[in-house]
């Protein structure tokens, strides 16, 4: 059959909003997805339902639609979104009428059976992530549109690519295949050199990254694909920006999803011309059999006041406005309180900001009044009594809302997962009829009869580098990385781009030296993963964004940054490689 041309206009909501009239305009196309889902996505969706029923889908994906949904039915490109979130029937709803408005006969359907909020009471939002072939059974029914609530982000491309390509349930390595390429394409134009860690060399290469092209792939029969872009954007595709977005948000060899496991650890990459890379090999083993289900709560309040202290004695005066908060904090008995003295400062600064450093207190409580203006007006009552040149950065606040993720996991069987087609008629999607538990250490799942995989070997390390001289350098300089979140835990992905400089790579950045770089990792379970294929590493620190990004944990709450600190922290590299 031919390929399958899938290309991607949003990797979260809020991303560029002229995405989808630039991928509908700028090439051929027979899909159009939208990734407009996260963990922190869900709880705002939560909380606009809370105001309005009605609401819990993504706005701007209408708003996009509005000027784009002519332009995809004249060119026949079909459109599958999770932009429906929390009310995906809503958002089809919604569709309708705008197409209707608009005079553009097309077929909306939608995917739903993910809301498991009424079992899990308390929660904000409770949704199992599920794959693609209730997607694919719309699509099969003949549906323009396809909204969807909370599936995998892969299942975005999985879903039409078994419609397109007639797969069941069973073909593991087509799916592998296809999961593989929705992960690439999920996340916009990181795969087209967005938040590279080599985004300097762009300009040489001939790569505009003022606005980089979002990314589309050539999807095949056999699970294989061609990650590219539309000619002419901006940006650049080589197997280092794929390799990238590969080891974002992903861990070891095994990538688990509701419709198949896909081996990371078989993936090959290829330069297949310029902005072209070939992903194939990718192996597929039976799926889980349960279903990852992210609960979202309503944590309590949070209360933030940052000082700015400015010139001499940083230390003696962070020192002193500690103390002379002691009294209120004691009144008010705010659950947890975080200090933090972010020392941006430099001796004989030229301006202001570089003389100033910034001493951050954070509280939590369940109780909004405990964190509110009774603390933070404590902390102004101190502007003309405390420290030389007091002020801080924002006025005092009530204290607001912050969020608690977890995820947990149900037998496939404990949702009903239904395509409702754009005539109204239900179909039921089975769930996976084949599972295999990914470790005999979680087989207390309540099912029974299912496959036990055997757990992954680790990969023999390269031959070590013959010794030499060596020099005292950043990381970065031989090392890309990315990283984020899930959940409570942060994944670095750490890939080099060459053998020599492998070799090195996976002797020397162990486990116990990524500690040792990271120091708030210290106290945290680290796990490293081996992909030889990439050249890459990939660590998996657990606990160290506490309760997800809506807690606000640390000062980068998702992680995003944690892989380009990494790359800053100095080691001593051969000298043959810088």
């Amino acid at each position: 059959m031919p390929v399958l041309r899938v290309g991607n206009a949003s990797g979260f909501y809020g991303d560029r909003f002229d995405a989808m009239r630039e991928m509908l305009t700028g090439g051929e196309l027979d899909v159009l997805t939208g990734d407009y889902l996260a963990e922190l996505t869900m709880l705002i969706l939560g909380r606009d339902r809370l105001k309005d029923p009605g609401a819990g889908y993504a706005r701007t994906f209408l708003r996009q639609l509005e000027e784009c949904l002519g332009l995809a039915h004249e060119r026949g490109v079909r459109i599958v979104t999770n932009a429906g979130g929390l009310n995906p029937a809503g958002l089809a709803d919604a569709v309708r009428r705008l197409a209707d408005r608009l005079g553009v006969p097309v077929r909306v359907a939608h995917v739903e059976g993910d809301d498991l909020t009424a079992a899990h009471p308390g929660s904000l939002a409770a949704h199992a992530y599920l794959g693609g072939f209730g997607i694919a059974e719309c699509l099969r029914e003949g549906a323009d549109v396809v909204v969807t609530g909370r599936v995998t982000d892969a299942a975005l491309v999985t879903g039409p690519a078994a419609a397109h390509f007639g797969w069941g349930p069973g073909e593991y390595d087509r799916l592998a295949g296809a999961v593989v390429t929705g992960h690439v394409l999920e996340c916009g134009a990181q795969a087209t050199g967005g938040n590279y860690a080599f985004f300097h060399e762009f300009h040489r290469r001939g790569g505009d990254l003022r606005r980089p092209g979002f990314p589309l792939a050539e999807l095949h029969e056999d699970g294989t694909c061609v990650i590219t872009k539309h000619p002419g954007t901006g940006g650049l595709v080589d197997v280092g920006t794929v390799t990238a977005q590969l080891l974002y948000e992903t861990a070891g060899a095994r990538y688990a999803g509701p419709d198949v496991t896909a081996r990371l650890d078989t993936v090959r990459l290829t330069q297949d011309g310029p902005d072209r890379v070939r992903i194939e090999g990718v192996r597929g083993e039976a799926p889980p059999p349960t279903l990852k289900v992210g609960v979202n709560r309503l944590g309590g309040f949070r209360g933030e006041v940052a000082f700015v202290l400015t010139g001499l004695d940083i230390e003696a005066k962070a020192a002193l406005v500690r103390e002379q908060m002691t009294d209120a904090l004691a009144k008010s008995q705010p659950a947890d309180v975080r200090w933090d003295l972010v020392r941006t400062d430099r001796p004989d600064a030229p301006t202001e900001e570089t003389a100033s450093a910034l001493l951050r207190l954070v509280v939590r409580d369940r109780n909004q009044e405990v964190v509110g203006r009774a603390l933070s007006g404590a902390a102004v009552e101190l502007a003309l009594a405390s420290y030389p040149g007091f002020h801080v950065l924002a006025p005092p606040g009530k204290g607001s809302p912050y969020g608690v993720f977890e995820d947990v996991y149900v037998p496939h069987g404990a949702v009903d997962h239904v395509a409702v087609l754009h005539d109204g008629r239900r179909v039921p999607v089975p769930p996976a009829h084949d599972t295999a538990v990914l470790d005999r250490a979680v087989l207390d799942t309540g099912v029974i009869d299912t496959a036990v995989l055997d757990t992954v070997p680790e990969p023999p390390l390269p031959e070590p580098p013959p010794h030499g001289p060596s020099r005292r350098a950043p990381l970065g300089l031989i090392a890309g990385a990315r990283s984020g979140d899930k959940g409570g835990n942060a994944n670095v992905g750490v890939w080099v781009r060459s053998d020599d400089a492998w070799r090195w790579l996976a002797h020397e950045l162990t486990a116990d030296r990524f500690q040792q770089l990271i120091p708030e990792s210290r106290q945290l379970r680290v796990t490293r993963h081996l992909l030889p294929n990439l050249r890459a590493l990939n660590f998996v620190v657990e606990g160290i964004l506490g309760a997800g990004v809506a807690a606000q944990h640390r000062f980068d709450p998702q992680a995003k940054a944690l892989g380009e600190w990494l790359r800053s922290r100095h080691l001593d590299i051969p000298e043959s490689l810088l």
